[in-house]
């Protein structure tokens, strides 16, 4: 699935967040009911079927109280009625579909199974949306390549990526604690600064821009925009006013690494990939032949133009590892135009090395505030001289 498209359906399904709450009710309610009259009707005993259909709406207000602790606990501020919705649908169709599936095929009673299931859904929509979010990783990775030789020891970069600032979260604290103990030379960011339901607010720039006033390196802070709904343009200035960030639009800076020079490219994510990439081509043309380059985009989607003109380093987020991965598959949606092929992690092509953040922050809008086998994540990415290890 494309951002585009993906942006399309969160709008979408956003017009749920409007609905009233007594609108709400009564679809949790229909919900109950039809879930518990086919149970009975399988099973062929009404008192069942009526203990299915009560024990179904308990675990949707059960839902209902876990999401609405979120804000509470400051861990997201997404609209309740989307997911609540979500995962009352999803609970009354594991009653539908299983019921059937466990009696009239495998002979077995149907509700130990499905209670055990939805206490089991439960406990994924605590650790989801409660426990991964918070779980912030460090990843380091050691870069070593021809044309580091220059340098006289090795340089620490810290890459930020998909901050998706709503309110301030413990998460938001820890990332420039972390950031502080690191102590890195220089720090990357590379776009999507504030959520998209938080995208035009006041309150949320305010935030975002006193969080990255409390970022420092000695070789400098730059960054550069995310995706344009997300990064809104008319509000890039605001984003960083007062701060230490380099805004970096479409253009290269030099920057003195431990005796050698190498040039940070920045170009802006317009979801273009022939225009951003005409864009990089322009920046490229500027720039001393053979010199060590640091690509910072916030898609992975230029990676092949990269290898083609031998960028030494490619920083990238957007994709958030999928943010909801699978086992054994991985991210079920990365918004790339490469799908899963640059889905997180490290990539060489040629002479090009990139990295794709999982990032911080989640999608905003009507998708779930939730991580599953995805924490958040800081990238630490050590420059070696060539031909040395750290």
């Amino acid at each position: 699935m494309d951002y585009n498209r993906l942006h399309r359906t969160l709008i979408s399904l956003q017009k749920l967040a409007s609905w009233r709450w007594w609108q709400v009710s009564i679809v949790l309610l229909l919900l109950a009911l039809s879930g518990g009259l086919a149970v009975g009707g399988v099973v062929a005993d009404a008192r069942w079927g009526a203990a299915a259909g009560v024990g179904l709406l308990l675990f949707m207000l059960l839902d209902g109280a876990l999401l609405g602790a979120l804000p509470r606990l400051h861990l997201s501020f997404g609209p309740l009625q989307p997911p609540l919705l979500a995962l009352a649908v999803l609970r009354w169709s594991i009653c539908l579909i299983l019921t059937p599936l466990l009696v009239l095929l495998l002979n077995l009673w149907p509700l130990a199974v499905i209670t055990a299931l939805q206490f089991m859904l439960t406990a994924l929509i605590i650790y989801g949306c409660m426990v991964e979010p918070s779980r912030l990783t460090l990843t380091r990775l050691e870069v070593s390549q021809a044309r580091l030789a220059g340098m006289s020891r090795p340089v620490r970069i810290l890459h930020l990526t998909d901050l998706h600032m709503e309110r301030p979260t413990p998460r938001d604290r820890k990332v420039l604690e972390l950031a502080a103990d690191l102590s890195p030379d220089l720090i990357l960011l590379t776009g999507d600064y504030l959520n998209l339901s938080y995208a035009d607010d006041d309150t949320a720039v305010a935030h975002a821009r006193d969080w990255l006033t409390r970022l420092d390196a000695p070789l400098g802070v730059f960054g550069v925009l995310g995706t344009p709904e997300v990064d809104l343009r008319q509000r890039a200035g605001d984003v960083f006013a007062g701060t230490r960030v380099r805004w970096l639009r479409n253009e290269a800076v030099r920057v003195e690494v431990a005796g050698q020079a190498i040039f940070l490219v920045g170009v802006t994510c317009d979801r273009d990939p022939q225009a951003d990439s005409a864009a990089l081509d322009a920046v490229l043309r500027g720039l001393p032949e053979d010199s060590y380059t640091i690509l910072m985009y916030h898609t992975p989607d230029l990676m092949p133009e990269a290898a083609q003109r031998g960028i030494g380093l490619y920083v990238a987020g957007h994709t958030h590892g999928g943010q909801w991965r699978l086992p054994f598959y991985g991210a079920v949606l990365t918004s790339s135009v490469y799908g899963k092929r640059y889905e997180m992690g490290h990539y060489v092509q040629g002479a090009t090395e990139l990295y794709v953040s999982r990032g911080l922050g989640m999608e905003g809008l009507a998708a779930p505030r939730a991580r599953f086998i995805c924490p958040p994540e800081v990238v630490l990415l050590t420059l070696l001289p060539s031909g040395s290890t750290e």
